[in-house]
């Protein structure tokens, strides 16, 4: 019964994180055809960097999710925090640039968002290096 689970668990990140990819193909495309010569150039550039980010860490994600050798609650503590810097980071960048919402009102929901990934990005350092340092021994 735990295995199944466990297996749900990973099912439900890899759904998750295949939406967001979905979703940040779909932004991609909106913005490029949509925004081209509405925004700004450096407008473009931010809200292109927002994209850019979501869809890298859906890459990472898809790796963290499929790697066997992370336990299922890593897999989870990592998805947890990209899926919520992603949140935070690109979609403060979505919100500014899509919404309207004037940046001085929401400034610092996007460095806490950055702050996720890499507390992603340190979960999967630690592992990797406890990994080396462990095999080291042995």
């Amino acid at each position: 019964m735990s295995n199944l689970i466990l297996k749900l668990d990973m099912n439900k990140n890899l759904m998750i994180t295949a939406f967001l990819g979905m979703m940040g193909m779909v932004l991609g495309a909106f913005a490029t055809h949509t925004f081209k010569g509405i925004l700004s150039t450096d407008a473009m550039e931010s809200l292109m960097t927002g994209i850019r980010y979501q869809i890298y860490h859906v890459i990472v994600l898809l790796f963290t999710n499929t790697y066997q050798r992370f336990s299922c609650q890593l897999k989870n503590q990592i998805s947890v925090c990209f899926f919520a810097g992603i949140l935070f980071f690109s979609g403060s960048i979505y919100a500014i640039y899509l919404f309207g919402i004037p940046a001085k009102n929401i400034w610092f929901i996007t460095p806490f968002g950055g702050l996720l990934l890499i507390a992603g990005w340190f979960l999967i350092f630690f592992t990797f290096l406890r990994k080396v340092f462990v095999e080291k021994k042995e």
